[in-house]
């Protein structure tokens, strides 16, 4: 659920979804409560001997306002997508949970990004509750500038909380460098009215498997919140609930 995603990201967001997996590809749909449009989301999450691969793809689905702006055959409005690589050759050392990370953004406005750094594995003994941490460089291209071109990106996957099982609570949390200047009404502009020099983008997901009391263990339902800083040309906080459905292949 990212339209307009200025280089944010969801790094490693696959694996707060199921970490006992070494495989698995996930197709979420949402109806956001605030902007007024859908979105689907596809995931997918593999794991190796060198290590794992993530990838997903936010497709925004065009308004009544998109389509009288647009055209009447406009279907859409914008595709976002992620591919996401960790290089982990040490597994059985003591540093087995540090991996190295590399990553490509894109989407169909032309932006683009280019990240490496370093990921931090953590998670309980059971593997219900995990967490990752990473840490990156960031190279815009085609579109956008960072005087701070770093991301920070925090990732949790709770499973079963409050002892009820099927209720997860995932999302990640994404601050970067990003320079943009707004005016006084909170526009964005190419002026120094406003000036900014980073991004926050969070997004807490909760998610009930509904699905296992008709027999159909891949049906989820729940929503979740985009909370974000200075994001989409939107100065200041903002926040956007979304209600969905999960279904894991």
């Amino acid at each position: 659920m990212k339209k307009f995603l200025f280089f944010a990201a969801a790094s490693f967001a696959a694996l707060a979804v199921n970490v006992n997996a070494s495989a698995q590809t996930n197709l979420q749909m949402f109806y956001d409560l605030g902007r007024g449009y859908a979105t689907t989301t596809l995931e997918g999450f593999y794991a190796d001997n060198w290590g794992d691969t993530f990838f997903f793809i936010d497709h925004y689905y065009a308004t009544k306002d998109d389509r009288e702006t647009l055209g009447a055959g406009t279907a859409f409005n914008g595709s976002y997508f992620e591919i996401e690589r960790n290089l982990n050759f040490w597994k059985d050392s003591k540093l087995a949970d540090l991996s190295l990370h590399v990553e490509y953004d894109g989407a169909t406005w032309g932006a683009g990004v280019a990240c490496v750094g370093v990921n931090y594995f953590m998670h309980s003994d059971d593997f219900k509750n995990i967490y990752n941490v990473a840490i990156m460089y960031d190279h815009h291209i085609g579109y956008g500038s960072a005087s701070i071109p770093v991301k920070l990106t925090g990732v949790w996957g709770m499973q079963d909380i409050f002892g009820v099982e099927g209720l997860r609570f995932s999302g990640f949390i994404d601050i970067w460098g990003l320079d943009s200047s707004f005016d006084t009404d909170g526009n964005i502009l190419n002026g120094t009215e406003k000036d900014t020099k980073f991004s926050i983008l969070s997004e807490p997901q909760i998610w009930y498997n509904v699905g296992k009391f008709i027999g159909v263990d891949n049906l989820n339902l729940g929503g979740e919140v985009e909370l974000s800083v200075n994001f989409a040309g939107n100065f200041g906080f903002k926040c956007l609930p979304c209600i969905g459905t999960k279904w894991i292949f």
